[in-house]
């Protein structure tokens, strides 16, 4: 079995720009890098109509991009795989429309996708990639949340703050508007703020499942992250999600608890 490692993003930008800051820093492997150009409910679908179909030709066929960079190719290729998505709930396909809401569609994805060496592994950012420079404060980040649901609210035709969600800009322009100026520009991070950056999401997962905003003692799942946000933050008349990156989260599940903690405070 090839060492390679496959990261498939489901935009073409941020998510790269992401990883290739991480890179000079944290990681000490390359990775082969796609595309998947849709959300997870767009997963979800193509997924649903075949489960046994192979996600390395799914992702390999979803577009040109793809099949040139993977041209050559083939699963066994990849010792690794690891899907990057957002949450995403305000998406059109993310609604109730075929008898599954979004959420529950997630769920599935979280239980299916929960093998790099299989299917591949999903890490979610709630709500958003541009999680990831969204900090207003490191003193008070494990408090920032967003709504998150917007058309597909199951509360929209008698909420008190619909019009405020309405008026609400993209979650885009939030982060821009709202964030510590130096976490705009991610191809400028130093290796200080990326350890200040990981050591504040790794304290805010810890938070969002065991209510203690500190480092976590031990690898938390995707499943048991998702659950802890529909409890806590998704399933209430606002429905918000905790603002926290997939990518510190996939840093900590990699490299373990202490390697981990050593990368973040050394």
């Amino acid at each position: 079995m090839s060492n390679n490692i496959l990261f498939v993003f489901e935009g073409e930008r941020t998510e790269d720009i992401v990883v290739n800051s991480l890179q000079k820093y944290i990681f000490n492997k390359e990775f082969i890098k796609c595309a998947f150009a849709g959300d997870v409910y767009d997963l979800y679908r193509l997924i649903s109509k075949d489960e046994d179909l192979d996600t390395f030709t799914l992702v390999r066929d979803k577009n040109e991009h793809n099949k040139k960079t993977l041209q050559g190719y083939t699963r066994k290729d990849f010792a690794e795989i690891y899907f990057f998505f957002d949450y995403d709930g305000h998406a059109t396909m993310a609604g109730n429309r075929d008898g599954k809401t979004g959420d529950e569609k997630l769920l599935e994805m979280l239980e299916m996708f929960d093998n790099e060496s299989d299917r591949g592994k999903m890490f979610i950012s709630y709500p958003m990639v541009e999680a990831i420079r969204h900090i207003e404060a490191f003193e008070t980040f494990k408090d920032l949340t967003v709504r998150c649901k917007g058309r597909n609210c199951d509360y929209v035709t008698n909420c008190l703050h619909d019009n405020a969600c309405k008026d609400e800009p993209h979650y885009k322009q939030i982060v821009a508007n709202d964030s510590i100026p130096q976490l705009c520009n991610i191809n400028g991070y130093t290796l200080e703020l990326w350890k200040q950056v990981l050591a504040a999401h790794l304290s805010k997962l810890n938070y969002v499942i065991n209510d203690k905003f500190e480092y976590p003692r031990k690898i938390e799942g995707q499943m048991n992250l998702f659950n802890s946000q529909l409890d806590k933050y998704i399933n209430k008349q606002c429905p918000e999600v905790a603002v926290l990156s997939a990518f510190p989260v996939f840093i900590h599940d990699y490299y373990g608890n202490s390697r981990t903690k050593d990368i973040v405070s050394r």
